[in-house]
């Protein structure tokens, strides 16, 4: 039980990457605060799991880019659990990961560039500003944002999207040399396509397979393949590891 007594805060933890995250900590003995924006049900779904799992789970819904709504659940988690050991910053913007309804870059707004940063990177922004005197009382806090290997192999030109996940991982990087000091650790899981999920739900069949024949585990990830770095990199294990950005892909991004 590795997390067994720490609070893990995830972010967008109702469903797909994000619940697969919550459960795996909850297996580990972690206390598991599960963040949602408006599905209630589903998120005291993962929560229950959370516990069935031998953890123990707190429910928070706030909007990650809103700065009031992240201060009151900072607030709450100092209220109910006392502490914050690690934060899994899962959330993003709605997207759609469908290569034949994708907008080329000549087609794509400014206004949709602003959408997928305020995503990525204002709702990451926000909650370390806010979870930041949490993480400062305990040795050895962890940062981990989620990012995507389309940043280092853009197999399939998302513009908007993949441009906001390097932009976080250029915040993650900064954040880790800025927090290195005061020992808190900041590091990127950058997955390729993972199915299923609601955002790879439209991407054809086709265009999987297509994605599988040219990586070396010869499959597409799912979300619990995810689950297991971001442990990693939250926990003892890589007590000697910040500002790198692990890839899960099967080995995609090396070809």
């Amino acid at each position: 039980m590795r997390f067994q007594g720490r609070v893990i805060l995830v972010t967008g933890a109702s469903r797909g990457i994000g619940a697969a995250i919550a459960r795996a900590f909850a297996a580990e003995g972690g206390i598991v605060v599960v963040n949602y924006r408006t599905n209630e049900a589903a998120a005291e779904a993962v929560a229950d799991e959370c516990r069935r799992l031998g953890g123990e789970a707190l429910t928070v819904a706030a909007d990650v880019t809103s700065a009031e709504a992240v201060a009151a659940m900072a607030q709450r988690i100092a209220e109910e659990a006392g502490r914050l050991d690690a934060v899994v910053n899962n959330a993003f913007a709605p997207y759609r990961f469908d290569p034949d309804r994708r907008a080329r870059f000549w087609e794509t707004s400014w206004e949709a560039y602003g959408r997928q940063f305020d995503g990525a990177v204002k709702a990451t922004y926000t909650v370390c500003q806010a979870m930041l005197p949490l993480l400062r009382r305990r040795s050895g806090a962890s940062i981990v944002n989620l990012a995507s290997d389309l940043v280092a192999r853009p197999s399939i030109a998302y513009h908007d999207y993949a441009t906001a996940k390097a932009a976080l991982i250029g915040f993650s990087r900064n954040l880790a040399a800025e927090l290195g000091p005061l020992g808190i650790r900041v590091n990127c899981v950058a997955p390729g396509l993972v199915y299923p999920t609601d955002a790879s739900a439209a991407t054809p069949e086709e265009v999987r397979e297509m994605l599988i024949a040219q990586t070396p585990l010869r499959r597409i990830a799912t979300p619990a393949d995810v689950a297991g770095p971001v442990l990693f990199l939250a926990g003892e294990w890589s007590g000697f590891v910040t500002g790198q950005v692990l890839h899960v892909d099967g080995g995609l991004v090396m070809v």
